[in-house]
């Protein structure tokens, strides 16, 4: 009975929420736009270079909104501080067309719409914005091909659907992506995918020619603004928390989930709560996921983030993962390791911070740090070193805007470690993990990273990435055996060691180093070529020698994220 009204609570609360403030719309309202690491780059470099933070959205939990940051390119128009160079002003143009129908600005047109009626915005197919009424639709393909060192299957993909979005009395903002893909991975991505049964980013998948897997992918979401200050979303998507490329809050790795969003800002104050039903388990049937009503989990989240002075941005967090619905959750404004407590639930409680600093006009300074569990004497190592109870994950980055006063070339810098046991759990279906994949860093846990990304934009339309990271990771030898690395095992049966001695990289240590150099160059608007090289070299100690491969890869996306394999 449980499994069957679980679900109809989120609608239940939007349906009230919706007949008790809807009456009271007044304001503009956008649909969000979907998370990219490289077009929120070019949005959040533009505050790193203004050297203070921006007073339309806090940076430290995205998706942004549409009209939002329309607003926020608008004041950045006749600004020499981040207009510096004809790339600047290509990215600008870029960014506002892409969100026209909310900019204060003259957008051009298209100068040659297809039979008049077709591509009068170079970014929608077609379009219809009217005073009550907004639609814009677009064609998404992807068709990538390469080939891979000792791949007996060379890499590919064919992905194609559409995205649509949209507002009602631009108070109401709606958004869909559709597509269906076939795709052969790169080796090492093939062998996460097996090893977790799960395809990164995506959910349920079918089998495509013995190798091969095909999937259906949706998102979609309804956003609309209660008063000047609250906004709701609703719908299934992924998030995003942190300024770094990794997240140990929430990320985007895993498979879209149902949520409910509150967002309020007032004065330098802006918080999000977020309530999302995820997968909690598969069922397969030889090796493939089968039907069944899966079994499901619930998180909440809490962040408040605030601006402190100009130039610094601190963020605290709270979340629960539970198996079952908690209506205390529900609560925006309660810390949710007090009402665990309260409640003498086993639910898995992790709570934490993040910052920003932007110390200087194109430097800034980033970071977070999430604790799993605390026991003071063990944390600070009074009792012994290496506790299991000490569990936690921690991030420290650097960014650099037009480096030694070159326009366009960007460098990040980034270090990650989470120790061993993170994010697991001992009640089933309590992990920090949704459709059999990590809901933050994709290594888990019990692991340090360091990743290091050059962005250079030497012409308007091209646009050059190198990002290169180096890990030392724990696995397991079997399934019996917890390490701490899998978020999925329970973290009370199968490990090796006590209470004490546990280190990051224990188990089968292994070390990889991974370096990938893509060309993007955009012919038409969201319409591009990519060409790409990847290395990627893996040592261990359950192997007698170096796995090394070489991955050249030719891509055609339009209206398409480039994919990341960068893990």
């Amino acid at each position: 009975m449980q499994k069957i009204t679980d679900p109809r609570l989120f609608s239940l609360l939007l349906v009230v929420f919706g007949l008790l403030l809807f009456p009271h719309f007044s304001y503009a309202q956008g649909a969000y736009i979907p998370y990219d690491r490289e077009y929120y780059h070019k949005v959040d470099r533009y505050e790193i270079l203004q050297g203070r933070n921006n007073p339309f959205f806090n940076s430290g939990f995205k998706p942004y909104r549409r009209d939002i940051l329309a607003q926020y390119l608008d004041s950045l128009a006749e600004n020499p501080e981040v207009i510096r160079s004809k790339a600047d002003q290509f990215n600008l143009d870029f960014l506002s067309q892409d969100n026209w129908e909310f900019s204060k600005r003259n957008i051009p047109l298209s100068k040659k719409p297809f039979l008049k009626s077709l591509y009068r915005r170079p970014g929608d197919f077609a379009h219809y914005e009217g005073e009550d009424f907004g639609i814009h639709l677009s064609p998404v393909i992807y068709l990538s091909g390469g080939t891979e060192t000792d791949n007996v299957r060379n890499p590919a993909r064919l992905a194609r659907g559409l995205v649509l979005r949209g507002s009602v009395d631009k108070k109401v903002g709606f958004y869909t992506y559709l597509t269906t893909s076939e795709v052969f991975f790169p080796s090492w991505v093939k062998s996460y995918t097996k090893n977790n049964g799960a395809v990164p980013g995506e959910g349920f998948w079918k089998e495509y020619e013995g190798d091969g897997y095909s999937y259906f992918s949706a998102l979609g979401h309804v956003s609309f603004q209660v008063t000047k200050h609250i906004e709701i979303q609703a719908g299934h998507d992924r998030n995003f928390a942190g300024e770094g490329y990794r997240s140990f809050q929430i990320s985007d790795f895993s498979n879209p989930y149902m949520f409910v969003k509150f967002n309020t800002k007032v004065w330098k104050f802006q918080l999000t709560n977020l309530w999302t039903q995820m997968t909690a388990d598969v069922f397969y049937n030889r090796g493939r996921p089968t039907d069944g009503r899966y079994p499901q989990k619930y998180f909440a989240y809490n962040r408040l983030g605030f601006n402190v002075g100009k130039n610094l941005n601190l963020g605290f967090f709270s979340s629960v993962m539970t198996d079952k619905i908690n209506f205390n959750y529900f609560n925006p404004i309660i810390f949710l390791r007090w009402v665990e407590q309260q409640q003498g639930t086993p639910d898995k409680v992790m709570l934490g911070l993040d910052a920003k600093w932007i110390f200087t006009p194109g430097m800034e300074l980033y970071g977070q740090f999430a604790l799993d569990e605390f026991v003071f004497s063990e944390f600070f190592e009074i009792d012994g070193e290496g506790s299991k109870r000490n569990k936690y994950g921690a991030q420290l980055g650097y960014k650099y805007i037009n480096v030694l006063g070159l326009n366009n070339l960007d460098f990040q810098l980034e270090w990650n470690q989470a120790r061993p046991y993170t994010f697991q759990e001992k009640v089933d279906y309590q992990s920090y993990s949704n459709w059999n994949t990590p809901l933050t860093h994709p290594r888990g846990a019990n692991f340090r990273e360091f990743v290091g990304i050059v962005r250079y934009q030497p012409l308007s339309r091209l646009d050059l990435n190198l990002t290169g990271f180096y890990q030392y990771f724990g696995t397991d030898g079997d399934a019996a055996t917890n390490w701490g690395g899998d978020v999925l095992k329970n973290r009370l049966k199968g490990s090796p060691t006590g209470l004490f001695g546990n280190f990051i990289g224990q188990g089968i240590e292994n070390r990889v180093v991974q370096s990938n150099l893509t060309a993007s160059y955009m012919l038409k608007h969201n319409f591009f070529v990519d060409a790409s090289h990847t290395f990627r070299r893996r040592t261990a100690q359950d192997l007698s020698a170096p796995q090394s491969s070489h991955y050249l890869q030719l891509a055609f996306r339009w209206n398409f994220v480039r994919p990341d394999f960068n893990y």
